[in-house]
């Protein structure tokens, strides 16, 4: 559980990071699977619906940079997702009734980790209210050097910036006065959460160093926040509840909103979308 002094720093600066949430065999657990996933990435040569592949991926020298919705593909990061310690956690950020609305495995391998440019979750995926956060579970020991999570504080209770570029969102800040001034690392142990509010500047440089940096991300979302794009269906839109209850009643606050729409002609994971932007902040 979250004490009163780090909910604080959380509303304050819209990221906190926690040490020693999974123990050590589950972290082990974590890297297992992770590196069984990998192995199988050399029957492919190219995107699927599991793996992003970086650049130069082969099957003799296998290179991931995502694998896609990976707790539909076992149980282990499914789990992960349901953690007694994590749910306490987010609900103590934005109540009982928790909803997921994605998941994924960000991996930079020694020397060759793509960047993830800054950019805003809200900005993908606005909804009612913003009691939406995204939790990295820690799978290698995260440094500056192998391309921890950025951060800026504050940033969260700012506007949303813009994220079109000639019209058209590539899923990156692109505003011209736009500086990652201020931004802060999160360093952690194997085992420990970062934890950042939908509306914070975040982003993250390659990895420069000869260790892995693998995040697993977890996005929940309070039960009453409905996303602005429209649901697919009743049964399938809570399916997708963790705990609480289902309510056709969303609460709405005024917050600043622009909608990702319409997309550019690059679609799929961020690194895909970010392809294209023709400003980058990071190497």
């Amino acid at each position: 559980m979250l004490s009163q002094e780090q909910i604080a720093l959380y509303k304050k600066n819209g990221y906190i990071g926690v040490e020693a949430v999974l123990t050590d065999a589950e972290v082990v657990a974590l890297r297992r699977v992770t590196d069984e996933f990998v192995e199988k990435s050399r029957e492919v040569t190219e995107h699927n619906d599991i793996f992003d592949l970086e650049p130069g991926h082969t099957a003799e020298n296998p290179k991931v940079r995502r694998i896609k919705s990976p707790c539909l593909y076992h149980s282990v990061y499914d789990q992960t997702l349901r953690h007694p310690n994590i749910l306490a956690i987010v609900s103590q950020l934005i109540g009982h009734g928790i909803r997921y609305n994605g998941h994924k495995l960000n991996m930079k391998y020694p020397e060759f980790g793509s960047p993830v440019e800054w950019h805003q979750d809200w900005a993908f995926y606005p909804h009612t209210n913003d009691d939406l956060l995204a939790v990295g579970v820690v799978i290698d020991d995260m440094t500056v050097e192998n391309g921890a999570l950025m951060l800026i504080p504050g940033s969260h209770t700012g506007p949303t910036l813009d994220h079109h570029q000639n019209g058209a969102f590539v899923g990156a800040v692109t505003d011209p006065d736009f500086t990652p001034e201020g931004a802060v690392p999160i360093e952690l142990k194997a085992g420990g959460i970062t934890i950042h509010h939908v509306r914070a500047l975040h982003g993250s440089a390659p990895n420069t160093s000869q260790k892995s940096r693998r995040l697993l991300l977890f996005q929940y979302c309070a039960v009453d926040a409905w996303p602005l794009k429209g649901i697919p269906d009743w049964e399938t839109f809570n399916d997708f509840i963790i705990q609480g209850e289902p309510t056709h009643q969303p609460r709405i606050v005024s917050t600043p909103v622009r909608m990702p729409e319409p997309y550019s002609e690059k679609k799929g994971s961020i690194y895909e979308v970010q392809s294209i932007l023709e400003k980058r902040m990071f190497g």
